[in-house]
């Protein structure tokens, strides 16, 4: 009887396994997705509330431009009936050109002042018109004040700041600064008129013009005290001619300081070294 020989193969003698073509193709997937992944573990490019948001824009964008009877570029329809990304990223340029001077950000401000305050007038739905107003009125009542007191005149103007003192220098100085509100006022309600219309009023404009009413009055101070210290015959500064300076840097105070950045700018060029 033939005796069968068993030969056991030791582990290092075993054939190593191939991994499958298969096997080979899932961990080039599994490691190309862990590349597409960023460090939060949220996947690269855009994501889907984007694309929400993006759509949620488009379609507000047209009730709008529809609403105002703005022109519609009529390629847009064929765009957004593809949710790609992008025919909606091309949908929503072609939007914010037909509808601006407006954005979405001004449209969805607007809305949401509107439902937020239903019932109410628009004096009530719009906080900064309303605050510009009674900021006018303020300014408005200390100029009547002031310019009423007998310390108010052509003599106690001529004197300036520098030999000017006590209560006269106090009220001169208010109805400088009054005349200057006024100007930074009216140029203010005009802007904040023109932009309700238009339709591009944003939050960050109270921010902006809050900032802009104290460099108005300190624009009037400058053009009406300080630069008349350097004309040649002080006879000639008088009460229409410091008035008339102290509204026109209210007004311009925005222009104003443009002017002195532009100098200031000139000047770093001029004395700052140059990186060759």
């Amino acid at each position: 009887m033939a005796t069968t020989t068993e030969t056991t193969k030791t582990p290092s003698e075993e054939t190593p396994s191939v991994p499958s073509k298969a096997a080979t193709s899932k961990t080039k997937a599994a490691t190309t997705s862990n590349k597409d992944m960023t460090a939060s573990g949220q996947p690269l490019g855009i994501s889907q509330d984007v694309k929400e948001e993006m759509s949620r824009e488009i379609n507000e964008m047209l009730s709008f431009a529809v609403y105002n009877g703005k022109i519609i570029n009529t390629d847009v329809v064929t765009l957004i009936q593809n949710s790609s990304v992008d025919n909606l990223v091309n949908a929503h340029n072609l939007l914010c050109k037909n509808i601006a001077p407006a954005t979405p950000k001004s449209i969805a401000y607007t809305r949401k002042l509107r439902e937020d305050s239903p019932g109410k007038t628009l004096f009530s739905k719009l906080p900064l018109v309303r605050n510009l107003v009674i900021l006018s009125l303020f300014f408005l009542v200390i100029f009547i004040v002031t310019g009423s007191s007998p310390n108010v005149n052509n003599a106690s103007l001529d004197l300036g700041v520098m030999n000017n003192h006590g209560l006269s220098l106090l009220l001169n100085l208010a109805f400088l600064s009054s005349i200057s509100g006024l100007g930074v006022s009216f140029y203010m309600l005009r802007n904040v008129s023109t932009s309700v219309k238009n339709g591009n009023l944003i939050p960050e404009d109270s921010i902006y013009y809050i900032a802009l009413i104290v460099l108005g009055v300190i624009a009037g101070l400058i053009l009406s005290e300080i630069l008349n210290l350097y004309t040649k015959d002080p006879e000639d500064i008088n009460l229409f001619n410091k008035s008339v300076l102290a509204l026109l840097g209210g007004f311009s105070s925005d222009a104003i300081f443009t002017i002195l950045q532009g100098l200031i700018d000139r000047l770093k060029s001029i004395f700052a070294p140059t990186n060759s």
